[in-house]
């Protein structure tokens, strides 16, 4: 049997009849991407006339601010959509920062549970979605290190450059503190390893009772923090 190097294996690729059907339809979606229509198409179910006009006012934004460098001529302006995705992102998720707030100081919910829960959830569903995308692909293991790798992130990045920021230009220290801050890192921790573990049980594979069984983790976590803090559970020492 002989062995192929990389660059005859791609170069084979790139001239099937696989990857020119795969470029066609890459195309056409493009092409349907380009063309926003102010009105729902027709036959289309309530649902979706619903989502497509909750959608209508972000992708016009878009659509104004950002180029998109899939069209011929304008790949070299992918900085420019770099820089601006980020700032569109920064804004979404100032606004989204502050309404929760605003939300929980008018139902009387504890900026601790705001931000374990609504805003966990609101800021991991861009993760959602491209796992879901790259898992229909078939790269199971980029959809678990994105998750994976954009909580990281948020911790070694997401949180120290704005504390970065305004030490340099306040020149004093940010003092982060919270009522259950130490008793909800341990939780953590210890969600965590029981993720690790019933992964492990079942031989590292990602099965559909896997996912049932992390449902049932993630509403224990949102009951305990809940009970804690209303008060209705209380741990000694944390």
């Amino acid at each position: 049997m002989k062995n192929i190097t990389k660059a005859e294996f791609k170069e084979w690729y790139i001239d099937s009849a696989f990857w020119e059907e795969k470029m066609k339809y890459a195309d056409k979606e493009v092409e349907d991407e380009q063309e926003i229509s102010l009105c729902a198409p027709p036959d289309t179910p309530c649902f979706g006339v619903c989502k497509f006009y909750f959608l209508l006012p972000i992708l016009v934004c878009l659509k104004l601010t950002l180029p998109d460098v899939r069209v011929g001529g304008k790949a070299y302006w992918y900085p420019v959509t770099f820089l601006g995705a980020i700032a569109w992102v920064g804004a979404a998720s100032y606004y989204m920062v502050t309404w929760a707030a605003i939300i929980g100081e008018v139902f009387g919910i504890p900026d601790a549970v705001m931000g374990l829960t609504f805003l966990a959830a609101g800021t991991s569903v861009p993760d959602l979605l491209t796992s879901v995308i790259v898992a229909q692909q078939g790269e199971g293991d980029m959809a678990v290190s994105s998750s994976i790798g954009s909580n990281i992130f948020d911790v070694l990045v997401g949180l120290p450059l704005p504390w970065i920021a305004y030490n340099l230009y306040y020149g004093t220290p940010v003092f982060v503190g919270a009522e259950s801050l130490f008793g909800s890192i341990l939780i953590l921790f210890c969600m965590l390893a029981l993720v690790i573990c019933t992964v492990a049980c079942f031989g590292w594979r990602m099965t559909r009772c896997l996912g049932y069984c992390m449902f049932l983790f993630y509403a224990l976590f949102v009951t305990q923090d809940l009970a804690r803090a209303y008060g209705l559970l209380v741990i000694p020492g944390l």
